[in-house]
């Protein structure tokens, strides 16, 4: 339970099914560590597992304007009003509600952020803490007070047919999550709950407003959590301070011409137009950054377009030997699916490559390339690079 209405309603919607439910607060957004910090949780408790905050004093304060309607907060996700949010909701509700300190795997989650942007790579991490965090330590949690199921608000759905369970694109297309929850582990599809995925996100507001939530007016997490001000390339040489001025270089068209220079290749990514810092006449794009030369190379919008791309570090929710002919392939969080066709590397199961029907602009590398078959998400994988000519 994060303090979101998403979250929020699918607690409701557990416990109105007849589950036993638990609320799980999860600190992890290093920028928030004592803001997060639940009242009386002292930090270098041995215990783990959290504690829990039922009855405990609220935390921070929740503001209303004039109207009476609750101020609008960071889009974070680990604040202490967030904190305070899921408390009351858990109360309001009467089920337990615990913390846990997870700012130990978290850093993992930073570490590869930073990595990525230094090695020219565009990351993705809230989609990494879907699967490293979410439902993945949460799940040693849930082990360990004998829970059968993890369940959160994303909208994405589970089907359950022939023996086997599936995970859906969510029925409200413009909210869909679950390009962000194809690398959860085969095994555990069993034990999800998704249920805000067979909700608009419309009725899921109004049934938070009827039930005098408090957050059924609260703005969605649309932030980096733990970059929390600032561009995301102050904040990778805040913690890389070793590699200022290693990776600034020279700004070039796609025919070599420099047109400028850059103070750092990780304050760029691939499909960018603006912010730039060059002015050519008509919009240019970043087509590619290259690490060893420290070039970001600029083109117009057909340079961008790629027929395919190559992919690493697979997760398949099917058996790969049943991957359909026919499938599509997502390669941003806020994109769609386009249609293609998937080949597998016959050497290497962890690589595939990817033939989209029609070209594709801004293929980045270090976002997901997520496959489907309709709604049902097969599985994927993290683009390498895209590739230059179809075969």
């Amino acid at each position: 339970m994060s303090g979101g209405v998403d979250s929020s309603v699918a607690a409701h919607l557990l416990t109105q099914a007849g589950h036993d439910v638990i609320g799980v607060f999860m600190r992890h957004g290093e920028a928030s560590a004592s803001a997060c910090r639940i009242a009386g949780d002292d930090a270098s408790d041995p215990n783990p597992l959290g504690l829990p905050v039922l009855g405990l004093p609220v935390l921070g304060s929740v503001s209303t304007s004039a109207s009476g309607k609750r101020a609008d907060h960071k889009q974070g996700c680990c604040g202490a009003t967030d904190a305070a949010d899921a408390r009351r909701v858990a109360m309001s509700m009467d089920i337990p509600f615990y913390s846990l300190d997870l700012q130990e795997d978290f850093r993992k989650i930073v570490d590869y952020f930073v990595d990525d942007y230094l090695n020219a790579r565009t990351p993705n991490p809230c989609v990494k803490c879907n699967h490293w965090i979410k439902f993945g330590k949460l799940f040693d949690y849930a082990d360990a007070v004998d829970a059968d199921f993890v369940a959160t608000g994303h909208y994405a759905r589970m089907l359950e047919d022939g023996g086997r369970r599936h995970l859906l694109r969510g029925l409200d297309d413009s909210k869909d999550q679950s390009y962000a929850l194809f690398g959860i582990g085969r095994e555990r599809l069993s034990r999800m709950m998704l249920p805000v995925g067979d909700f608009a996100k419309t009725e899921i507001r109004e049934i938070a407003a009827s039930l005098g939530l408090g957050v059924s007016e609260k703005k969605d997490s649309q932030e980096i959590c733990f970059v929390t001000q600032g561009h995301h390339s102050d904040f990778v040489k805040s913690r890389r301070p070793d590699m200022v001025g290693a990776t600034s270089g020279e700004i070039v068209t796609i025919d070599g011409r420099v047109v400028g220079e850059h103070n750092g290749f990780e304050a760029f990514t691939v499909g960018q137009r603006k912010g730039l810092g060059v002015a050519l006449g008509k919009p240019h794009f970043v087509v590619r950054i290259e690490p060893d030369t420290r070039r970001v190379v600029l083109g117009g919008a057909a340079d961008l377009l790629a027929p395919g791309l190559q992919a690493d570090q697979t997760n398949w929710l099917i058996d790969p030997a049943e991957l359909p002919e026919r499938v599509s392939v997502q390669i941003r969080y806020n994109g769609s699916p386009h249609a293609a066709r998937v080949m597998l590397d016959a050497n290497d199961p962890t690589r595939f490559e990817v033939r989209f029907d029609q070209p594709q602009a801004a293929v980045a590398p270090g976002q997901a390339a997520v496959v489907y078959d309709g709604a049902e998400v097969l599985g994927g994988g993290w683009i390498v690079n895209a590739t230059t000519e179809t075969p």
